[in-house]
């Protein structure tokens, strides 16, 4: 099942080590990487200052944006939970004023999306 979360492009969750590990440069000073998901070649993860978004580009993936959005600029965000034919929740957050969702990313049954929107309610809260 696992093969088949990745190719539907639903996020598992990565140690906060191995983040800390590959993306610790990405980090400010006092900055803590609190939480991550990877999707594919994508990772995601949830820090006590910001959202960081690292988008792996291209076929050989040597291209990278990583994108930075601060807890104060998310607007509001949803989440849609797995259903029975629906195997995937969904995590929408939008910045600022946007009509549309900044972000939107699916989870497998593996992770507890309550406790994903919990998190991110107690830093946009």
């Amino acid at each position: 099942m696992g093969l088949f979360n990745k190719i539907l492009g639903n996020a598992s969750e990565i140690s906060v080590e191995k983040l800390k590990e590959k993306y610790g440069r990405l980090l400010i000073e006092s900055e803590e990487v609190e939480l991550g998901f990877k999707l594919l070649r994508d990772v995601f993860m949830f820090t006590n200052k910001r959202l960081i978004l690292i988008d792996v580009q291209g076929l050989t993936g040597s291209k990278v944006e990583y994108k930075s959005m601060p807890y104060k600029n998310i607007s509001r965000f949803s989440l849609e939970t797995a259903g029975t034919f629906d195997l995937d929740a969904e995590l929408k957050i939008w910045i600022s004023s946007e009509n549309i969702p900044s972000v939107s990313k699916r989870f497998n049954k593996s992770i507890d999306v309550y406790a994903v929107q919990r998190y991110l309610a107690g830093k946009v809260m």
